[in-house]
């Protein structure tokens, strides 16, 4: 904060929340900077119809922007008697007082839609003050506030008196606009930085799974004789490769057992662990605490799971693969995974990259028309064209393949770092600004000297 100015004369306050302020600032309840008390929208569950009036919740608001995209809707009835208590219009702020407090918004346009109650309406006295306060709610200030006050008993809540009373620095009404004005020039420069590393992230993503894709299903000599694998998803292979079902890789491949078979009544403190998405998503063996008895264990040895196995999420979106790690503890697999015991002669990490592969996701999309997208059976697996190099070359590209994660990851990385970097300095300088510890009065916006410098050129 440097570069910028600071006031001359500063006051210490008796708040707890902003401790020194410009000595014409004061420290006020919110209530006294807005057209009566805050609202929220109703407590009943409306019902929701495919087109009418938009209804936002709590998660209506995304990186301080309202979302409107796969929103609920509601009949103009419906809005016509929730907006006898509350109604949001062009101007307001929007602040999340249940589950996700905090997050907050600004009314830009006339757009017309309510809220639910986990949703407060915030609707200043003076429209020159509504920016100023849509920043105030993001500083650290007031942001402590929020996260303090919030009671918990399933979900954090704000209460509606609590928000009238949060303590708000408060400038004059044309002060209190210069730093809304300076704010927006700023904060959207920081959040163009912001978009532009997140653009990187995507293509890094992309590129990381092109590469993988490419040497799973290309291999990793650029020069080496190639033939028609007789399979659209794959065009052409290495010459010396086979192709086959991927059933024909395996020993056995298992869905776990029907629901009726494992049972809550049957989970232990401790025993044999119960393996499920929870572990496969995040590659994390060691999480969990889902055990059933030796008994039990004993019965369902059928789905037993063993170091090497493939593990697959049936449900939800495919590409959820793991291999079973040779430390993790001895166990059974859900109803929600199917493992797959491959022959000794094979590499299950490269085949696990396979069938992340873009390769065999255009081939369950293709096997998956006309049932259920995001759902995966031994049907369908089975019948999965796999790719069987040579075992030194499976060694080989999975090894190539790590060296690329690692090189990929460490720039995503270094990416989202950057990104958390400058999301701090906005609060930063949101804060400094709100509370006066920077001085923007003479401020000038450069934006409006380009386009002073255009009209005299012109």
């Amino acid at each position: 904060m440097a570069k910028y100015q600071i006031y001359s004369n500063q006051t210490a306050t008796n708040n707890n929340w902003v401790k020194l302020i410009p000595t014409d600032w004061k420290i006020v309840p919110l209530k006294y900077m807005c057209h009566g008390f805050v609202k929220d929208g109703p407590h009943e569950t409306p019902e929701f119809i495919d087109e009418g009036v938009p209804f936002l919740s709590v998660d209506g608001i995304q990186n301080n922007k309202l979302l409107f995209d796969g929103c609920r809707y509601i009949s103009t009835e419906d809005d016509a008697r929730f907006s006898l208590k509350c109604k949001p219009q062009k101007g307001d702020i929007l602040l999340g007082k249940a589950a996700s407090v905090g997050k907050v918004a600004f009314v830009e346009s006339d757009k017309d839609f309510n809220v639910w109650s986990p949703l407060a309406v915030i609707r200043p006295k003076d429209i020159k003050l509504g920016k100023f306060i849509y920043y105030c709610l993001q500083s650290y200030e007031l942001q402590l506030q929020c996260d303090v006050f919030s009671n918990s008993n399933t979900q954090k809540n704000l209460g509606m008196t609590t928000i009238d009373n949060l303590s708000f620095p408060y400038p004059s009404i044309e002060e209190a606009e210069k730093i809304s004005e300076f704010l927006d020039h700023e904060t959207a420069k920081i959040d163009s930085l912001i978009a532009k590393q997140q653009q990187l992230i995507q293509l890094l993503k992309e590129k990381r799974q092109a590469v993988i894709s490419h040497a799973v299903t290309k291999g990793l000599n650029p020069n080496v004789p190639m033939k028609d694998s007789v399979v659209e998803w794959l065009g052409e292979v290495p010459e010396h490769w086979n192709v086959s079902r991927f059933k024909f890789v395996c020993t056995n491949i298992i869905a776990g057992p029907f629901g009726s078979s494992i049972t809550k009544d049957m989970y232990v403190p401790s025993g044999y662990k119960v393996y499920g998405q929870e572990q496969v998503i995040p590659n994390d063996f060691e999480i969990g605490d889902y055990y059933i008895s030796e008994k039990d264990y004993t019965e369902l040895s059928r789905y037993v799971v063993c170091p090497k196995d493939i593990l697959i999420s049936c449900v939800g979106t495919f590409g959820k693969i793991a291999v079973f790690p040779e430390n993790a503890q001895k166990g059974i697999i859900n109803p929600r995974l199917i493992k797959a015991t491959l022959l000794n002669k094979f590499n299950p990490y490269f085949f696990r990259e396979y069938l992340k592969s873009d390769a065999v996701f255009k081939q369950f999309e293709q096997l998956s028309r006309g049932g259920t997208m995001g759902v995966i059976n031994i049907g369908i697996l089975n019948e999965i064209v796999a790719v069987i190099p040579p075992r030194i070359e499976q060694d080989n590209i999975y090894n190539f393949i790590q060296q690329q994660k690692n090189k990929f990851n460490s720039l995503i990385q270094k990416a989202e770092l950057a990104i958390q970097l400058m999301r701090e300095r906005r609060i930063a300088l949101i804060s400094a600004a709100v509370t006066g510890k920077i001085d923007v009065r003479n401020w000038q916006n450069p934006n409006n000297n380009n386009e002073a410098k255009m009209e005299f050129s012109a």
